[in-house]
């Protein structure tokens, strides 16, 4: 039987040496995993004690990202009233519209002197072809 945790229990561990996660209804302990996230250690410990399950299902993770987590498991979230839930006792990050944003690619300042460098490995390379092959 797997073991219940309230609301209240999971926001207390929110840290990056303690660190709980909540997706759908079960509980995560990823202590031993934020330093390891592809993704970086922040965004971890920015849902620590939290619902992660828009944040997990919206990046697209693969399926040995799903089986890793559940590795991880340590039991699910129980709600006793309505009135208790995990986004009424943890504060989430609103800075971020995640539903209004676009992509903006990386913007790259040519410095012009690519093309001088390109010029210059061409006449190297042809003059070492030439000493080799036809000295």
């Amino acid at each position: 039987m797997s073991r219940t945790y309230t609301p209240k229990e999971i926001a207390k561990h929110d840290h990056e040496k303690d660190l709980w996660i909540v997706y759908k209804d079960g509980v995560y302990d990823i202590t031993k995993f934020v330093k390891e996230h592809p993704g970086g250690e922040e965004v971890l410990v920015n849902l620590g004690g939290k619902d992660a399950t828009t944040c997990f299902d919206e990046v697209g993770h693969t399926t040995e990202a799903v089986q890793l987590r559940e590795t991880y498991k340590i039991g699910t979230m129980v709600v006793s009233s309505p009135e208790e839930t995990l986004s009424s006792t943890a504060v989430q990050d609103t800075t971020i519209d995640d539903d209004n944003w676009e992509y903006e690619p990386p913007k790259y300042e040519s410095s012009g002197y690519l093309p001088v460098f390109i010029a210059a490995g061409a006449v190297v390379y042809a003059y070492i072809f030439y000493y080799f092959f036809y000295t």
